[in-house]
């Protein structure tokens, strides 16, 4: 068993979705070339998905706030 503690929580997130959400919705696609994107804006992370087959995308949003004072 490794434990895995240098990966961010983003880094991890992005595997979830690898794992979990990886079939396109739109055809039907699920394979080993499909994957999860991430591109982040400074307030918020993106996660896209595009089905290699059909060209499908599907989006994630993860925002991030600074804390309440």
């Amino acid at each position: 068993m490794s434990i895995q503690r240098s990966r961010s929580p983003f880094e991890r997130l992005r595997q979830r979705l690898d794992r979990t959400s990886a079939r396109c919705r739109e055809c039907g696609y699920d394979g080993d070339d499909a994957g999860w994107h991430v591109t982040t804006s400074g307030r918020s992370v993106h996660y896209r998905f595009v089905c290699p087959s059909c060209a499908g995308v599907e989006t994630r949003e993860v925002r991030l706030e600074s804390p309440r004072r």
